[in-house]
């Protein structure tokens, strides 16, 4: 993932010399991976989690390595189908995934479901047109 792209630091009020503000070469794995050995990409699909800025052909970055809490935004298997969904437990210490999309329900976590977590989203990459 390493890209010949300069880091420039940049104002977002006046402009002012680019050139004097180049730092290093970008490496993208420096800044937004931190466990390297148990980290991957996803390239989402669908828009069940827009509304904390997930969106279709985004491309997440998911830990394995990490603990899953209560509202970690995790990439599980449910029934054999991967999803990206918002990990919750109610005050009956129930758990459930919830979507950041008002359009799709939650889904229920119990012993009937079959559901295996991959790991912790970390970082979303997107397009920004």
């Amino acid at each position: 993932m390493k890209q010949k792209v300069q880091l420039i630091s940049a104002a977002a009020g006046f402009p002012s010399p680019a050139e004097n503000y180049i730092e290093e070469q970008l490496n993208l794995n420096k800044y937004l991976i931190k466990n390297k050995e148990s980290s991957f990409f996803v390239r989402v699909s669908g828009d069940s989690m827009m509304n904390v800025g997930i969106f279709d052909n985004d491309i997440l970055i998911v830990d394995r390595s990490l603990i899953p809490i209560r509202q970690s935004i995790i990439l599980a298997s449910i029934h054999g189908e991967l999803v990206i969904k918002r990990l919750m437990k109610d005050q009956s210490e129930n758990y459930y995934l919830k979507s950041e999309n008002d359009n799709y329900p939650n889904i229920k976590l119990n012993s009937n479901t079959d559901t295996i977590i991959w790991g912790v989203a970390t970082y979303v990459i997107h397009c920004l047109r």
